[in-house]
C-alpha cells in the first residue's frame, strides 16, 4: 500500500473507532443525529438565543414570501421541537416558522428550582414573540412598503404547549394574531386511564426501560404505521436519557397535571378573542377527545377539527392534514 493510501486508509479507522467509542459511551448521540437528518429534510435552520434568563435553542425557516405570517410552534410535555419538524416540512414554503424547544426541555436552557409551570412558561413564550417573532413579522410588512401595519403572528401548540399557548393568547392578546391548539391540555376532560395515573401520582410517560419505552409509544400514537421504530443502541441510549428526566418530569407534572394551575389554561381559554384552531386526534388516550368541545365552549369562535385515526400525535400521524388545518386558520380565519 502507497504512503498516502495508508495514511487514509488509517484516518478512516481512527475516524470509525472515535464515533464507535462515542456511541458506545453515549449512544443518545445516534437519537440527536436522527435530529438533525430531521431538520434538514423539513428545511430547517438551527438556532439559539438567548432571551432573559435562558437560552433557548429553535430551528427556523425564512425562505416564505416578505410579509407572510411569522408562525410559533410550541412542543408538549416529554416532547421538543423534532415533534413539529413533519408539519413545519409541509408549511415552510408558505410562512416563516419558528421551532423552538421550551426552556427546560430538548437543547434549550434549563435551571435548577426553575418553574416550568403553565404559567412561567406563558411569560418566557410572550418574552420569545416580544424579541424574535414579532419583529420578524413587523419587518416583513415594513419590507412590502406598509408602513403602519404589523404583521401576523400564529401561535401553535400541541398538549401542553397547546396549555402554553392558550395563557400566552388569552394574557397577551398584542402579541398573538392567531392560535392554534392540538391535543391541548388544560382542561377537565372525560376521565381516563393517563389523567387517572397522573392524578394519583404517578407518569405514565415515564421510560426506565424497553417496555415502559413501548408504552410511552403506544399512549402516544394511534397508527401502528406512524410509531418512531428505534433501534438498538440508540434505544439503549434514550431509555438511559428518560430515566435522567425522570424527577424533572415529575416537578413538572406536579404543575401541569396536578397543581392548581392545571386547569388554567381551560380558564384562560374564555378571554382568547383571536382566530382560532381546535384540532385533536380521535383516538388520543392522553388529552381524551372530549377536551375539543371543553375548549371550544369558551372558544365559540374556534374553528374544530377532528381528525380520524390519529392519536395524541395528531401532527405527527396526520402531518398533511394538521398542515392544512393551520392553512385555513391562517388564510380563511377572520381578522379581528
Amino acid at each position: 500500500m502507497q504512503p498516502r493510501k495508508k495514511i487514509a486508509a488509517t484516518t478512516l479507522v481512527t475516524a470509525v473507532l472515535g464515533v464507535g467509542a462515542v456511541v458506545a459511551t453515549n449512544p443518545f448521540v445516534l437519537v440527536r443525529a436522527q435530529f438533525e437528518r430531521q431538520r434538514m429534510v423539513a428545511g430547517l435552520e438551527a438556532d439559539e438565543v438567548q432571551i432573559g434568563d435562558h437560552r433557548w435553542a429553535y430551528a427556523h425557516a425564512d425562505d416564505a414570501p416578505p410579509g407572510a405570517p411569522v408562525v410559533v410552534m410550541l412542543h408538549g410535555f416529554t416532547g421538543s421541537k423534532e415533534n413539529w419538524y413533519p408539519v413545519a416540512e409541509r408549511l415552510r414554503s408558505q410562512y416563516r416558522l419558528l421551532v423552538p424547544d421550551l426552556p427546560g426541555w430538548g437543547e434549550s436552557e434549563r435551571q435548577p428550582d426553575a418553574d416550568y409551570g403553565y404559567a412561567a412558561q406563558a411569560q418566557r413564550v410572550a418574552q420569545f414573540i416580544e424579541q424574535v417573532a414579532r419583529p420578524i413579522a413587523d419587518e416583513g410588512i415594513a419590507d412590502k412598503g406598509a408602513s403602519g401595519t404589523r404583521g401576523e403572528v400564529v401561535l401553535l401548540g400541541h398538549s401542553m404547549g397547546g396549555g402554553i399557548a392558550a395563557l400566552v393568547a388569552a394574557g397577551h392578546p398584542q402579541l398573538v394574531d392567531r392560535v392554534g391548539l392540538l391535543n391541548a391540555s388544560g382542561v377537565l376532560f372525560k376521565d381516563n386511564q393517563f389523567g387517572l395515573d397522573v392524578l394519583a401520582g404517578s407518569n405514565p410517560f415515564g421510560v426506565s426501560d424497553a417496555a415502559t419505552l413501548k408504552r410511552y409509544i403506544d399512549i402516544l400514537f394511534h397508527r401502528e404505521a406512524a410509531k418512531p421504530w428505534i433501534p438498538w443502541p440508540a434505544s439503549s441510549g434514550l431509555i438511559a436519557f428518560r430515566r435522567e428526566q425522570a424527577q424533572f418530569e415529575q416537578q413538572v407534572l406536579e404543575h401541569i397535571g396536578r397543581g392548581p394551575e392545571r386547569f388554567a389554561p381551560g380558564e384562560a381559554a374564555a378571554r382568547i378573542a383571536q382566530p382560532a384552531l381546535l384540532l385533536w386526534g380521535r383516538q388520543d388516550q392522553v388529552i381524551d377527545p372530549s377536551a375539543i368541545d371543553l375548549f371550544a365552549q369558551q372558544m365559540p369562535q374556534a374553528t374544530k377539527v377532528l381528525l380520524d385515526d390519529a392519536g395524541h400525535m395528531s401532527l405527527v400521524e396526520q402531518p398533511d392534514a394538521a398542515a392544512a388545518a393551520v392553512t385555513m386558520l391562517i388564510e380563511r380565519g377572520q381578522p379581528r
